[in-house]
């Protein structure tokens, strides 16, 4: 049920929707939190690996969410990764070094509230 709406050419943004239904729904009618992380992944990885290309190892290695409020409606993560992020991975693994990278996005509903907070981290190395 995650539909994928935009997927930028060079990495630099994700946007993904779900609108919970009778399979992505809790008991009590509101989007299952594992939908909701589904939602962000393994969009950070993709983008990185996008715009980085095959020369760096890119892994998801960790995740958190932080539950705000009830997810019902269509909900949405607009990911984003700007060019000093991208310039900062290069730094930091320039000397083939591993880097563990957080990202931060918040899940909307349709009133633009946030849903809930995820957080997940990426792992980068320059392949040798």
């Amino acid at each position: 049920g995650v539909r994928i709406r935009e997927f930028a050419d060079d990495g630099s943004r994700v946007l993904v929707t779900h609108r919970p239904n009778r399979i992505t729904r809790n008991a009590v009618g509101t989007a299952f939190g594992g939908t909701i992380m589904t939602m962000t992944d393994p969009f950070y990885m993709l983008a990185s690996m996008t715009r980085l290309g095959r020369s760096y190892n890119v892994w998801d290695v960790r995740a958190e969410v932080d539950f705000v409020k009830p997810g019902r409606g269509t909900l949405t993560a607009d990911m984003r990764i700007d060019d000093a992020t991208y310039d900062l991975i290069r730094e930091k693994t320039a000397d083939g070094s591993r880097y563990l990278h957080w990202f931060e996005v918040d899940v909307t509903d349709e009133s633009r509230d946030t849903v809930a907070t995820v957080r997940r981290q990426v792992y980068y190395r320059r392949k040798r």
